[in-house]
């Protein structure tokens, strides 16, 4: 495989002024330009740094800059360590003590990079051939270095480029992480090697300036606004792009390639992702190969399956039905020994007629029952999955005579024994779900779901299924009204709002019926601590949630002005029968019931602000156009609410009285079904409708 500034400097000399990078903010780099810049910068870092034999470290988010620190280095010959953003400060620590890295590359402009220079290096040099240590946080959450060669992972890049054709000609957009292997052999490299265009915009940009609370209104609105043709996602983002499709109706033409990877993707999934309009390839692959090893073909036949091999490794099944990958592999791990013969996966699969691959299950999470039946817990999981109204599933069983599952639902309702019961249907019977509960969503955020979607087994088990941990009242809280949560995630009035799909009416409209709330939750506040005295803990919690509501109705009333809206006209206007009827509620509670019920409304309302204010101000502002003072109160709040969560968590975990935890319950569940009259009761008739 021929030097990636091989590749470079034909461009240079074809297609010189034609754009190689670019960022949302329209700076780019044409081929010329890119190529006398990574040529520049590598000289300079062969200059500084020398002939390493411990990495250097890329710290930036995605931009010009950090594809020209990836390719000089790469043309350096220097070793190159990606720090993912969302590693912990713990990760960071770790990665850069055991790999020894000697600097740190970060932005010091738009298009350039600058070197701060680390003495703590490892007495552990990396494979002589190391180009890049990736590393993954995999199951455990520590993350290990894996090394890989520049050869490897070109290889790769260019059979991506002969696997999918003229779509990386064209325009790629890196939703992933620039730390991801996956985005940076199969998206820049692939794209650098094809002569495409590869469009380096942040994370914010993007919609994940959050990584684990994308914004798929903004990633979509990113997608549509570059006229991007290819992009990268991980199942979990494919999800939340064709929901959003769905929900709106919007469609983005411009794409002709959706690879998707890192796990299992359910076939219902990429139906519906069919249906609206994204051409979905599905892959397979690992760090130690470099990323990519199958990839879906474009027939219909092969949907569901992850296609063959790109013609890098040989794919072969052991006769437990393990995947074993032969050819080229990693260099090894930091300290540990080279891999030899053919790589174990650890993934369970099987081959079809016409030679595909598809992908079972883990060989580590098996299920054994009593009665000796090896079931893959990933397979029934996938069909469970397709029933409609199951977001989630994880199947359980090992050692039992019956297997269990814990669900999460869509919405409340599900009839959750039916969508088995039809599942049971397809399954042979030593594979039939028995019982079930319905639990909290996994996400990342409760450390339920690694970084690429999968399951934690070993911690969800523990949290639901070994009673290894004692639930402490702010779980037993979460998972008492989760049905109710979920309801009102599901108001079609408050799925638009985060999709942007409203109109300035209706905004104005809901902020009306959130002043006429909002106005009583100091008195509120105010009368449950005059009650709560004799409960310092409570009492001076509510003292700091009155410091800090003060006010809030004036940035209401001032957002619906900044708005267009009449602030006096909506001031004096009556609130709406459900909102009324949820101030009732908190005030019955207060002045007649058991005060501490209070906390059962706060936790309502933080946690809706925690989770939906600032990315739906950003996705309203975006469809309306709508100034930055528009949004004061949703904005605030959902920034302020991120940390009164956490204290509110704190704050539950210390109540004892059972009284008093009953009494939240009862509230929070009554708080989260009035709030979505709320919600629904807000005017979305066709004179509201957005354009």
């Amino acid at each position: 495989m021929k030097r990636l500034s091989d590749c470079l400097a034909a461009h240079a000399r074809r297609t010189p002024d034609r754009v190689a990078i670019s960022d949302e903010q329209g700076r780019s780099l044409t081929w010329k330009e890119l190529h006398e810049r990574v040529t520049r910068r590598s000289w300079r870092l062969r200059q500084d740094l020398g002939n390493l034999r411990w990495p250097v470290a890329l710290a930036m988010d995605q931009g010009i800059a950090w594809c020209v620190a990836d390719l000089a280095l790469l043309e350096a010959g220097v070793p190159c360590l990606p720090l993912p953003a969302f590693f912990t400060p713990e990760q960071r620590a770790h990665v850069l003590r055991e790999s020894g890295a000697q600097a740190i590359l970060y932005e010091s402009n738009a298009r350039d990079f600058d070197i701060d220079a680390l003495m703590d290096r490892s007495s552990v040099p990396l494979p002589s051939e190391t180009s890049k240590v990736s590393y993954t946080s995999g199951s455990t959450g520590t993350p290990k270095g894996i090394c890989l060669s520049a050869g490897h992972l070109l290889a790769v890049a260019q059979a991506v480029v002969d696997s999918v054709g003229s779509a990386y000609v064209g325009k790629h957009l890196p939703i992933l992480p620039p730390g991801i292997l996956l985005e940076n052999v199969a998206g820049l490299y692939a794209t650098m090697l094809a002569g495409g265009t590869y469009l380096a915009w942040s994370q914010q940009a993007v919609g994940l300036a959050e990584p684990f609370r994308p914004d798929f209104p903004a990633m979509a609105a990113a997608i549509d606004r570059a006229g991007a043709t290819s992009v990268i996602l991980v199942p979990e983002y494919l999800a939340g792009l064709v929901h959003l499709l769905e929900l709106t109706g919007k469609r983005l033409p411009s794409l002709t390639l959706v690879a998707v990877g890192g796990a299992r993707v359910s076939p219902l999934l990429l139906e519906r992702a069919a249906h609206v309009g994204l051409p979905v390839r599905q892959g397979y692959g690992l760090t130690e190969c470099g990323s990519v090893v199958a990839l879906e073909g474009t027939k219909q036949l092969d949907r569901g399956s992850v296609g063959r091999s790109i013609g890098v490794n040989h794919i072969t099944l052991a006769a437990d039905g393990e995947i074993l990958i032969e050819g080229p592999a990693c260099l090894g791990t930091i300290g540990g020994p080279p891999v030899q013969g053919p790589l174990a996966t650890g993934d369970i699969g099987r081959f079809d007629s016409h030679g595909r691959l598809w992908i079972e299950g883990r060989k580590s999470s098996l299920i054994i029952t009593s009665y000796g039946r090896n079931v893959a817990p990933e397979w029934i999981e996938s069909v469970i999955a397709q029933q409609p109204g199951i977001a989630q599933v994880m199947v359980h069983g090992d050692g039992q005579s019956t297997l269990g599952a814990l669900v999460v639902t869509r919405n409340p309702g599900v009839d959750v024994r039916a969508a088995l019961d039809s599942a049971n249907a397809t399954l042979p019977a030593y594979a039939h779900v028995d019982h079930w509960r319905v639990v909290e969503p996994f996400t990342q955020d409760n450390g339920l779901l690694t970084g690429n979607g999968r399951l934690r087994r070993r911690q969800i088990s523990r949290l639901y299924i070994e009673g290894e941990q004692r639930m402490r009242f702010f779980q037993r809280l979460v998972e008492a009204t989760a049905a109710q949560r979920q309801a009102l995630a599901a108001v079609p009035q408050l799925q638009a709002g985060m999709a942007g799909a409203i109109s300035r009416d209706t905004y104005i409209d809901y902020l009306t019926q959130a002043y006429h709330h909002v106005r009583h939750t100091v008195p509120l506040l105010k009368l449950a601590r005059a009650r709560l005295a004799h409960k310092p803990r409570l009492a001076a919690a509510l003292d700091a949630y009155v410091e800090e509501e003060t006010g809030h109705e004036q940035w209401i009333l001032n957002d619906i002005a900044a708005a267009g809206g009449n602030r006096d006209r909506a001031a004096a206007s009556a609130p709406g029968a459900a909102t009324a009827a949820m101030v009732r509620r908190a005030y019955e509670c207060v002045e007649h019931g058991n005060p501490a019920g209070l906390f059962g409304m706060v936790y309502v309302l933080e946690g809706t602000s925690v989770a939906m204010a600032t990315r739906g101000a950003n996705a309203i502002a975006a469809g309306l156009g709508l100034p930055p003072e528009a949004f004061t109160y949703l904005t605030s709040h959902g920034e302020l609410d991120q940390d009164h969560i956490r204290f509110f968590a704190d704050l539950m975990d210390d109540i004892e009285d059972s009284a008093d935890q009953q009494a939240i319950i009862l509230v929070a569940h009554d708080m989260f079904v009035l709030f979505a009259g709320v919600f629904a009761s807000v005017d979305m008739g066709e004179q509201h409708a957005a354009a």
